[in-house]
């Protein structure tokens, strides 16, 4: 029997799923979003600890501004043997951030649990990995072989000329990544947890309001049917929700990431793409 989806609602972007079990966390959209303290963080997790079922499905969370909470999620399976976590990203999500953690820094900090084998980010095409933001990388998780980037469009050679090569691994083409990661998957029977922002996707196959990646639902689909039957746990993110920010520090992080406002006009054909993704996406797991 399938269990039960989980939404994590605090910008309401979700929309309908069967059977859902829904979260509200809008009281928590402000303090959360983009970044927090660790602090608060923690307060978060432990209102999930108290709210969540024993076991429960795929998680839905929102928009990818919400990605950093995949952390508490994966920290409550540290009861299990040790498991892989495969990312869909378009970001490498393993970025600097000192004032506590964001929605692109939270790979650090998953690569260093001791339950977790490796992490794997797939679809990445942002600068983010490129040589003029190297510094801004955590560079323990690549050295220790925790991490793993897998990339396109972007030029990863200074990672090479510091003896991190190996961690980055860099393609032409969608089909050649999904292949390529596929092979590494083998026979393998390794626990896995996923987890999907779909900023990673083509703009064609989910419309985001961050910079966007080239991967189709066809790749998704491949990587999570090679995965079927050994996902310990999976979340969703990257829907497409309006927010203004009361807070200015944060007002200013948005804008200093970039993101675009959603045009109005064009919010509800957005959400309706991405909904009807999310309920083949939340078939197709198992």
């Amino acid at each position: 029997m399938s269990l039960r989806p989980v939404i994590l609602d605090f910008d309401h972007s979700v929309g309908d799923l069967p059977d859902a079990l829904m979260i509200d966390l809008t009281d928590w959209q402000e303090a959360i979003r983009f970044g927090c303290s660790n602090r608060r963080m923690d307060a978060l997790a432990r209102k999930l600890d108290a709210e969540l079922p024993t076991d429960y499905g795929t998680v839905f969370m929102g928009s990818g501004d919400f990605h950093h909470l995949s952390l508490p999620l994966i920290r409550r399976l540290r009861g299990k043997r040790p498991f892989q976590v495969v990312v869909f990203d378009n970001h490498p999500d393993n970025m600097r951030f000192p004032f506590g953690i964001h929605c692109g820094s939270w790979v650090r900090r998953v690569a260093a649990l001791p339950f977790v084998s490796h992490v794997h980010v797939l679809g990445i095409t942002s600068n983010d990995v490129g040589a003029a933001h190297a510094w801004e990388n955590y560079l323990t998780p690549l050295y220790h072989g925790k991490l793993t980037n897998w990339c396109m469009d972007v030029d990863t050679r200074w990672a090479t000329r510091i003896g991190l090569g190996r961690a980055f691994k860099v393609f032409t083409t969608p089909d050649e990544l999904i292949d390529a990661f596929l092979a590494t998957l083998g026979s393998s029977a390794a626990p896995t947890y996923l987890t999907i922002d779909k900023d990673a996707l083509s703009p064609e196959a989910a419309r985001t309001n961050w910079d966007q990646g080239r991967l189709l639902e066809s790749h998704l689909n491949a990587v999570i049917d090679a995965l079927a039957g050994r996902l310990v746990g999976s979340d969703i993110n990257g829907e497409v929700s309006a927010y203004e920010y009361s807070t200015p520090w944060k007002r200013w992080l948005s804008h200093a990431d970039g993101q675009a406002p959603v045009p109005e006009s064009e919010l509800a054909a957005w959400q309706e793409q991405q909904h009807a993704l999310n309920r083949r996406l939340l078939a197709r797991i198992r």
